[in-house]
């Protein structure tokens, strides 16, 4: 999905408040927030960018070329798990500032537990599309689109989750589709 403007201006904000240098975005799409936040980063700043669909990323690289910021943009063309668990095999773990994920609804418990491992203590994960349409204030038998319910309960499940996860301080934004927030606190 596209991120929203106040989103990504939100992001942006957030990224330099950070002065975050080492990024990883799960999830790229056309490329939207990479390029946001491949902007928001230093010179020497980098973004590993996972998603199996190279295609979607290759439609947004003209302006990422133009922004002058592709050298900060590490592309992998693969499933995110997998990636995922081979950082943390590799020695990885703790070594990220901030971890973007733009996934699938349900993927992200999944992703959750790797990202934790591999965001450092005070640094951020940040989830996109968390209050999914707003039907996540809406009892089940409310939400009439049918896609909207099929990702419903695993967007509702994920936010119950993150909220009484100890390991994470975590925070609901209803800017875009909802943001939250996540810092790692050990």
């Amino acid at each position: 999905m596209n991120l929203a403007v106040d989103e990504a201006q939100f992001l942006s904000m957030l990224l330099k408040i950070m002065n975050a240098k080492k990024t990883m975005e799960i999830g790229v799409f056309t490329g939207y927030s990479l390029l946001t936040t491949a902007l928001a980063l230093p010179e020497d700043g980098k973004i590993l960018a996972i998603d199996r669909d190279k295609e979607a990323y290759e439609f947004g690289l003209p302006y990422i070329k133009k922004a002058g910021i592709e050298h900060k943009i590490n592309f992998v063309p693969s499933d995110a798990s997998s990636v995922l668990n081979d950082l943390v095999n590799s020695g990885e773990e703790g070594s990220f500032d901030f971890i973007f994920v733009d996934g699938w609804p349900n993927d992200c418990l999944k992703f959750h537990e790797l990202a934790v491992k591999l965001v450092k203590a005070g640094g951020i994960i940040a989830y996109d599309n968390t209050l999914w349409y707003g039907s996540v204030a809406q009892a089940d038998n409310k939400v009439e689109d049918e896609y909207i319910r099929s990702f419903r309960n695993f967007v509702v499940e994920f936010n119950k989750f993150v909220t009484v996860d100890p390991r994470v301080e975590s925070s609901i934004l209803s800017i875009g589709d909802g943001l939250t927030l996540c810092r790692r606190l050990y």
